[in-house]
């Protein structure tokens, strides 16, 4: 039986070109999984094994990889900073128990990291922070250290300090043990010595290591008093106060170093051993019942307990598909038969795989705690739960957002279109935050994603790895439709036409609701005009319209019905005719509510060098943008606004060009607003157009 203490599940995320994957090589080198360090400059890191990601030098899908420091398993994953891709970070955290946070010495918290901090707060993963870069020009480790605080509200409890700075950066100073760690300039991870601390930093030392000590000490009750007695905690006490915090998020342990020299990325290995929870120390995952309400159960971190894994990826591969378990409960063996129940299906367990980037390694069996994959399993998708078919459980699944853009795709020949069918399959199911539709009127096939880039990829994808030549139309915005008047109306449905007719009326009040609300339906009859059971179908009647708005055929968002009276016959009404009547009234009253259209506004966060604020801020302006704030930093300003969606296509080659390629953004869906009429007239005009043409 394996030790689960031994275990660290890990993630490691940040903003994009913080140092995430080279951080991962680094790692994989210092614990013998690798013997030649790659570069994402030269494409040749482990990770990042996709064409896309090596020609970009960017992270497109987490990559799982296990590796082994002094006796303790690390799984790690490595996931992307694009803000296209933070699907793959909010399902990595959902099932890590600790993470590091990679923060750019000189870029400080960038967006990205802002976004990623908020979904690891939101899944409570314990992590300590890496300040990574330190070699850069404009690197500052106390001015990052001050934005940690500030931006993301965390309480940062520094473990090291930093020996010189930009290119004078030689080691760090580990300030629980008062010793200097340097490293020499031949690049090799393993050519450093310790010494005492520069007499230079004796005092910065001190100051930080009492600072230390302050934050940490009152996580027990017994090691608080003796301090405030003048008894400084011994350096194990003082490990289990910063543990226990950590666990607790209390606190962020803070590393720094340079990943791409090779210098500090030990100690936060060992940070990960000494302060990072096992699977056992994490608060157990809930179970829900099939409506995805609680049991009150928990799935304890037990191998001896019935099997509990939820499914957190799935990965098509030259092999077949793969799919990635965390298993919170019990044994998962070769062979054995496992409960979906979502499907609520059984499947067969054919290979177990323990997965090293793109390679693998076959295993007989996990166990709890364990992250592997599974080969040929047919019916599961992301979130699903396998668990043991005698003791069945579902483990809370988890929620993705809703794609903001869409792109018009067909084959260029009968014997693409096959090909492409069966491709898109593979890739839905691989990422959650990717959708496909076929326009009913067109026959064109829609492509829906979370932004440009993520498209892009998806297209690239289509043609490389899966050999389907496509014709790409123009990126399409996810408009919706809405309401601005109260309308009260009625309908009467009445059809006779031999034997039993169809009759149900309806008096109901249509208005808009709050933004954000959806569609809510309410009744209030009373004295049963309308009998209670024919409820439920005039909601689904009036339900099944909302696919369509009015207008330009948007889905419609945001309004409230409320059903007030009505009459029935006793012979000819049923949930049929009460149904057909609500969607009859949807057709007759929303014209007259002033229906409207709305367009996603995006939250952009931009990063522009002093000298071009203000051509940035006259951009945005121009693109309809409402400039939230300014944030002054060292290298620049970041300028935080809501701009339309629909006005930011092509935004970074504009923004590249006015700061001489310094620029930067990031942008997340945020709400929906209501057009301004020469916008909504444009795009209304767009789809009839359209339609006409079909």
């Amino acid at each position: 039986m394996t030790d689960l203490s031994l275990y660290r599940n890990i993630g490691i995320f940040a903003h994009v070109d913080a140092g995430k994957t080279t951080t991962t090589e680094r790692i994989l080198k210092l614990t013998g999984k690798i013997h030649k360090i790659g570069e994402v400059h030269d494409g040749a890191t482990t990770t990042d094994f996709m064409d896309q990601e090596r020609e970009r030098g960017i992270t497109i899908q987490s990559a799982a990889t296990t590796c082994f420091w002094k006796d303790y398993r690390f799984n790690i994953i490595d996931t992307p900073g694009h803000v296209d891709f933070t699907i793959e970070v909010y399902r990595s955290l959902k099932v890590l128990d600790g993470g590091i946070g990679v923060f750019c010495g000189s870029g400080g918290v960038e967006p990205q990291s802002e976004t990623n901090w908020r979904y690891a707060n939101d899944s409570e993963v314990a992590r300590v922070i890496y300040i990574n870069k330190l070699d850069r020009i404009g690197a500052d480790f106390y001015r990052v250290i001050k934005q940690v605080e500030q931006v993301l509200g965390a309480v940062p409890v520094v473990m090291t300090l930093p020996i010189g700075t930009e290119d004078q950066f030689v080691g760090v100073v580990d300030v629980l043990t008062r010793k200097a760690w340097i490293w020499d300039d031949s690049g090799d991870p393993m050519n450093y010595h310790i010494e005492d601390v520069p007499a230079d930093m004796v005092a910065d030392v001190e100051k930080w290591r009492e600072k230390m000590i302050d934050q940490v000490a009152d996580q027990f009750d017994d090691v608080m008093e003796q301090y405030l007695d003048g008894v400084e905690p011994d350096i194990e006490t003082i490990k289990r106060c910063i543990r226990k915090g950590t666990i607790n998020l209390d606190f962020f342990p803070t590393f720094c170093g340079s990943s791409f020299k090779n210098k500090g990325v030990q100690l936060v290995l060992d940070g990960v051993i000494d302060y990072l929870p096992c699977p056992t120390e994490v608060k157990p995952q809930p179970e829900v019942d099939l409506e995805g309400n609680p049991t009150g159960e928990f799935a304890i971190v037990d191998a001896n307990k019935p099997l509990r894994a939820l499914a957190f990826k799935i990965m098509d591969d030259r092999y077949g598909a793969l799919t990635f378990l965390r298993i919170y409960c019990g044994k998962l063996e070769k062979g054995t038969n496992v409960l979906n129940t979502f499907t609520g299906k059984t499947e067969r367990i054919g290979r177990i795989v323990e997965m090293h980037a793109d390679d693998r390694n076959e295993l007989d069996s996990a166990q709890a705690g364990d992250i592997v994959a599974v080969l040929g399993m047919k019916n599961i998708q992301t979130g699903h739960t396998l668990c043991d078919p005698r003791f069945p459980a579902t483990l809370e699944p988890m929620v993705f957002p809703d794609p903001v853009i869409s792109l018009a795709i067909s084959p260029k020949d009968k014997a693409a279109s096959e090909k492409m069918g069966i491709a898109l399959g593979k890739m839905i199911q691989e990422d959650p935050s990717f959708h496909v539709e076929t326009d009913e009127d067109s026959g064109e096939t829609i492509l829906k994603g979370m932004g440009e880039l993520h498209l892009d990829i998806k297209v690239d994808i289509l043609r490389r790895t899966h050999g389907v030549d496509v014709i790409v139309g123009k990126p399409q915005v996810a408009y919706r439709e809405t309401i601005t008047k109260l309308v009260e109306d009625e309908y009467t449905h009445k059809k006779q036409s031999g034997g039993s007719g169809q009759y149900g009326k309806i008096n109901y009040i249509i208005e808009p609701g709050e933004p954000g609300s959806g569609f809510v339906f309410v009744s209030a009859v009373t004295g049963g005009n309308v009998p209670r059971e024919y409820w439920p179908a005039v909601e689904k009647g009036f339900k099944n319209m909302l696919d369509k708005g009015v207008l330009a055929g948007f889905p419609c968002l945001d309004f409230k019905v409320t059903l007030t009276d009505g009459a029935f016959h006793a012979v000819d009404s049923s949930a049929l005719a009460f149904e057909i009547a609500a969607k009859a009234a949807f057709r007759q009253t929303i014209p007259k509510a002033g229906p409207q259209l709305i367009e996603p506004i995006m939250k952009v966060d931009t990063f522009t060098p002093d000298a071009h604020v203000g051509d940035v801020i006259g951009d945005l302006n121009r693109r309809r943008g409402m400039i939230k704030s300014q944030d002054p930093g060292i290298t620049g300003v970041r300028v935080k606004s809501d701009v339309p969606l629909s006005e930011m296509f092509g935004y970074i080659g504009d923004l590249r060009t006015m700061t001489s390629g310094r620029g930067q953004f990031s942008m997340e869906f945020s709400h929906y607003m209501p057009c301004p009429k020469n916008v909504a007239d444009e795009v209304i005009k767009e789809v009839n157009e359209r339609n006409k043409n079909k």
